[in-house]
């Protein structure tokens, strides 16, 4: 089932002509379709045991695909996980009118609910904000988030059988108005959702999908404290990167506007996705302060 109403058709077969034609020595290698709640933006194949293909889905989705083709392969040495290298820039052509890419292939699992990885994340996290080089794109998530208000409030609203709109108000007021970045814009991943990390042994194994990387505030790569981990992780998360109050509480509000606004987008087309996303909105609502919980109305 397509999950965009702008979405193309992407096969097998077309990504086996699109070998043929830019990259003949891999061309034979079986290609299988990963079926996942992975690749909400690019459609991804396995190809052989080693190697990757990864095609946006939509028009939209060939800015990130060119991002993450730019700067993957510079950011790569700096972080404390690996990354699916690139091996090759796929050009627009007849059959398929945007660019693509293929990469290694990286062994591992998605996370688990609720994982135990606040150290593992912490570390990524510090790794993208110690890149040396300041020069960038601004990041997905690294501006203001109040760009995303009147969205979230509407969100909010249509979700009222679903939630206690009272308190998920409150406490998107108090991530809306927390007093905005003004520090250095760092680098950030920007979308540390589950589909994009991968683990191996118990342990954060790999980093996926640099299409949103850039500078910007650094709150954004908070979202996984709820999107990925359990309470305790939660908490060795926080104690490991040590946000001011004021970041806590915007990372907090990009988790939280992701879900509230990816739940009816993706309910009925991806059901693990939109789980991801219940998730979410189950942590943040049930790590409310008392103090929230006691003036919301």
């Amino acid at each position: 089932m397509s999950m965009h109403a702008d979405e193309a058709t992407i096969t097998a077969d077309l990504v086996r002509g699109l070998l043929a034609e830019q990259f003949p020595e891999w061309a034979d290698l079986p290609i299988e379709p990963v079926r996942s709640s992975a690749g909400t933006v690019n459609a991804i194949f396995r190809l052989g045991g080693t190697r990757s293909v990864r095609l946006p889905r939509r028009p939209s989705g060939a800015k990130g695909l060119l991002r993450e083709q730019e700067w993957l392969p510079r950011l790569a040495p700096c972080l404390p996980v690996p990354v699916p290298d690139l091996l090759g820039r796929g050009v627009p052509g007849s059959a398929f009118p945007r660019p693509w890419s293929v990469h290694r292939w990286l062994d591992g699992a998605h996370p688990a609910p609720d994982a135990d990885l606040g150290r593992d994340l912490a570390e990524l996290v510090l790794g993208f904000r110690r890149v040396p080089f300041r020069e960038g794109p601004a990041s997905y998530r690294g501006g203001s988030l109040r760009e995303m208000d009147a969205a979230v409030r509407t969100a909010i609203a249509d979700l009222e059988a679903d939630l206690d709109t009272s308190l998920a108000t409150a406490l998107w007021d108090e991530s809306v108005h927390a007093p905005a970045w003004d520090g250095p814009p760092t680098w950030t991943h920007s979308d540390l959702l589950p589909a994009n990390l991968l683990v191996a042994g118990g342990r954060l194994s790999g980093v996926l999908d640099f299409g949103t990387v850039g500078v910007g505030d650094p709150a954004c790569d908070l979202m996984p404290a709820w999107t990925v981990l359990s309470a305790p992780a939660r908490r060795d998360f926080r104690e490991a990167l040590e946000p001011d109050e004021p970041t806590w509480l915007r990372g907090r509000g990009w988790a939280f506007s992701m879900a509230l606004l990816g739940l009816p987008y993706y309910r009925e087309t991806n059901p693990p996705f939109a789980a991801m996303c219940r998730r979410t909105i189950d942590a943040v609502l049930a790590a409310a302060s008392p103090d929230v919980r006691g003036c919301r109305g």
